[in-house]
């Protein structure tokens, strides 16, 4: 892969760096050599690869060769353990990547092993990765939207950010279970193939299963299809948070492309796997849409989609004009849900004192900007 004139080899599958190898005149293991040093070892530059020859590792450095590894320019480390990390690139923009050492509570219920197990250091430690700098989709109640969207990210820089956080926690998997959740900045859908590459190379790379992977969608209701049809995908998380298309189409303009109609027949369509649940995420807005009727609604809407709701209550910052309701209104939202068979779960707000909560990555790449 070439970026600025330079081959940078993060983001490259097994058989590409196979290629790659035998073009340089060397066997064929060397790709498998190469592969496990970059997703496995996570070694930061071609001297660093201990398996190769010396000679092989002094051409690559000499051709100018790049393995692409981004960079951490900054960190915040919250009181609750959260870590925000701004993720730097070749070309001087940036992406915020989250670290949740136990979760928020949204893993319960969906289906993988995550929702069953005792709370335990590791076993639920998350990570948040962006998918684009920035974003095109415009909710009303996010703070990354107010960057608009500057690139879509390459499937190195997907897969960057994850091994870039690994390292720095000292985490590997599949020894130490980690899941990934593709809900930082972007919309994944928006950058389908580069998100989708990155999900099988952190599968056969890096080692995290795929049943602890998932990925939201603003509702880009074609790619829903897209991603049903794939051999290898994590799960599916909409992010709805509307109950009706007046409230929904307010607060997300996509919804005026692809009405609620259009995303619950789509999501009725999506193929489940055996215990897998499709994820409905709905951050509640104090006054707008976390009534007892639109939970009544919200009920009706998704009745008899094998679903669970995790319930968002929004996570504040500057330039947004919705306010966080009141804990009782969200209790009483999440009661309706539980009453009515639908399984509903508050997702506690992670690293809110560093702005790394769901809604809140801006403030780093802004500052940076």
């Amino acid at each position: 892969m070439s970026q600025d004139n330079q081959t940078v080899l993060l983001g490259l599958n097994l058989r590409e760096l196979t290629d790659f190898v035998e073009e340089a005149g060397q066997p064929s293991y060397r790709g498998r050599q190469l592969f496990e040093a970059l997703y496995r070892q996570r070694v930061a530059s071609a001297e660093q690869v201990s398996t190769l020859p010396q000679e092989f590792r002094q051409s690559l450095s000499q051709k100018g060769l790049s393995l692409g590894v981004p960079s951490i320019e900054k960190k915040f480390v919250s009181r609750d353990g959260t870590v925000r990390y701004l993720i730097g690139f070749a070309d001087g923009q940036s992406v915020e990547t989250v670290w949740m050492p136990e979760g928020d509570d949204g893993e319960a219920g969906d289906g993988s092993e995550a929702g069953n197990e005792v709370e335990r250091a590791w076993d639920r430690a998350t990570i948040c990765v962006s998918s684009q700098v920035g974003c095109a989709v415009d909710c009303q109640f996010c703070l990354t939207a107010l960057l608009s969207v500057k690139r879509n990210l390459t499937v190195g820089e997907i897969v960057g950010q994850v091994c870039a956080v690994l390292k720095d926690q000292s985490v590997s998997p599949p020894q130490d279970r980690v899941n990934v959740v593709f809900m930082g900045m972007g919309e994944p859908f928006l950058n389908f193939e580069n998100f989708i590459r990155a999900v099988n190379l952190l599968v056969e790379g890096v080692g995290i299963p795929e049943s602890r992977m998932t990925v939201s969608t603003a509702g880009i209701v074609p790619r829903i299809y897209d991603l049903g049809a794939e051999p290898v995908r994590p799960k599916l998380a909409i992010s709805l948070n509307a109950s009706n298309d007046e409230i929904r189409s307010r607060l997300m303009p996509i919804n005026r492309k692809w009405n609620l109609e259009k995303l619950i027949a789509a999501a009725r369509d999506f193929p489940l796997r055996n215990r897998e649940k499709l994820t409905f995420e709905y951050v509640l807005l104090d006054g707008v849409n976390d009534s007892p009727q639109s939970a009544h609604e919200l009920v009706e809407l998704i009745r008899g989609v094998r679903a669970k709701v995790n319930l968002i209550a929004l996570n504040p910052g500057p330039g947004i004009s919705f306010q966080t309701p009141a804990e009782n209104r969200v209790t009483q939202f999440q009661q309706i849900l539980i009453d009515a068979g639908v399984p509903a779960f508050i997702r506690r707000p992670r690293g809110r004192d560093i702005y790394a909560a769901c809604g809140q990555l801006k403030r780093t790449v802004e500052l940076a900007g």
